[in-house]
């Protein structure tokens, strides 16, 4: 159940009853939205970590191939 926190037109001049009022309802929106998450299972969140490790290692070891490369190429030409 969602409450909505109506401001009344006096109230909109930034008072500090204003502000808390809305901080107040800022924290309880996020609060129904978080229930509202899937959230992922472990077996998942391994899995997706495990990818994750592995596309990064596979890019580090790419960018290291390049970069021997670059610089095998400019030691050559600066020789």
């Amino acid at each position: 159940m969602t409450k909505k926190v109506t401001v009344a037109s006096d109230e909109k001049k930034d008072g500090i009853g204003s502000q808390i009022a809305r901080f107040v309802a800022y924290v309880e929106d996020s609060r129904n939205e978080l229930r509202k998450v899937s959230w992922p299972t472990l077996k998942e969140t391994r899995s997706a970590t495990l990818v994750v490790l592995g596309f990064v290692a596979v890019t580090a070891l790419l960018l290291g191939i390049v970069d021997l490369g670059l610089s095998k190429l400019v030691q050559f030409i600066l020789s």
